[in-house]
Parts: C-alpha cells; sequence; structure tokens
C-alpha cells in the first residue's frame, strides 16, 4: 500500500486549501483513509476518515462544516478541501490507512497502517 499526500501550502486565515490523498484505485477502495495533522509539540489529531466501500465519513469536531473529504476517482485519490481556515488549522497533514480497517467516531484513536509523507499547512496573517 502506498499513499502520497500533497497540496499543502501558506494561505491567510479564511482562505482555502486542497489537499490529495493520491493511492492504487484497490487501495481506495478496500481500505479506510483517514487524513491526520500534528502540530509542533501537539499531539497527532484524526481530521477526517473516509471509506469508500461502506460508504462512512467522519470529520473531528474541529472540522466540521470547514472540510470535506471524498473520493476522486478521476485523480485516484482521497481529497480533503479545506476551507475556512483559521491559524489553528497549521499543522503537517498525512493520510493514512487504519487498523481497524473502519471509520467511526473513535477514528482518531485508531493506529495508523500506512501512510504517506506529510505536507505541511500553513494558515497565518
Amino acid at each position: 500500500v502506498q499513499l502520497q499526500a500533497f497540496g499543502g501550502g501558506y494561505v491567510r486565515p479564511g482562505g482555502s486549501l486542497r489537499l490529495s490523498c493520491a493511492a492504487s484505485r484497490s487501495t481506495l477502495d478496500d481500505y479506510a483513509i483517514g487524513w491526520f495533522r500534528q502540530a509542533p509539540e501537539k499531539e497527532r489529531e484524526g481530521v477526517a476518515c473516509l471509506h469508500s466501500r461502506e460508504n462512512r465519513v467522519f470529520y473531528a469536531d474541529s472540522v466540521l462544516d470547514r472540510f470535506t473529504v471524498e473520493r476522486e476517482n478521476v485523480e485516484n485519490a482521497v481529497v480533503l478541501q479545506m476551507d475556512s481556515l483559521k491559524p489553528e488549522d497549521s499543522a503537517t497533514y498525512f493520510c493514512a490507512t487504519l487498523i481497524p480497517n473502519r471509520c467511526s467516531r473513535y477514528f482518531s484513536e485508531y493506529a495508523v497502517d500506512f501512510r504517506g509523507k506529510g505536507t505541511q499547512v500553513t494558515v497565518s496573517s
């Protein structure tokens, strides 16, 4: 299983960024994909989770109504659209498969199985 995250960058508060987690179609079909973030000296936080086969999506309360995670079949990717960004959203973001292989409200606590290299998101004025 190989995952690659890209699309980070610098944006002002209130702005938007779109992150992509590229993987093979079989990986996206068979695995729950979690988006996580980690800022310096802070614990890892699960941001969003999508399981295509089970048609399940979950979000952290901190990003609800601002972030959207969805499958992009043309790109073979799981996309994280981030709107209304805040300085506290600044972190290194990465995507990963999970143990157990499912999405639930507890996905942030699941073990990370395979993960891609992170991409930096900086929100600052």
